[in-house]
């Protein structure tokens, strides 16, 4: 695992149950793509008005046929027993509910980029 967590990023309004279930299934799948001497790497960055984490792996990739299908509900390219196909579907849905944007790029043999943006909280918050 690589991790670039340099600049300090601005809040993001929502829920952070949510946000962090979008993140766990993004991670897990990362790790179930790859085999043990792979590695990925989670780069949050910072642009004018969203915040930007990009999650990169070394696994497999993705296959051109599934790579349009692979957000919707039941969709898995896992073994059976090993995925429900729900984990992107349900992060897709709560990235939309912030008003955020995920996209995915990948290469059979080379690997995953998932790309998360949300928008970023303008005026500061007190929690």
């Amino acid at each position: 695992m690589v991790r670039q967590l340099g600049e300090t990023l601005p809040a993001v309004r929502g829920s952070a149950n949510k946000l962090q279930q979008v993140f766990l299934n993004l991670f897990l799948n990362a790790r179930d793509a790859m085999p043990a001497e792979a590695c990925w790497k989670c780069a949050p960055r910072r642009t004018t008005e969203v915040v930007e984490v990009e999650i990169v792996d070394t696994g497999a990739g993705i296959a051109r046929e599934h790579i349009h299908r692979i957000f919707d509900p039941f969709f898995t390219t896992k073994a059976s027993g090993r995925g429900t196909g729900l984990g992107l579907s349900v992060s897709y849905g709560i990235i939309k509910e912030h008003s955020g944007k995920i996209d995915v790029r990948s290469t059979v043999g080379k690997g995953t980029s998932f790309h998360v943006e949300l928008p970023a909280v303008r005026k500061a918050i007190h929690v």
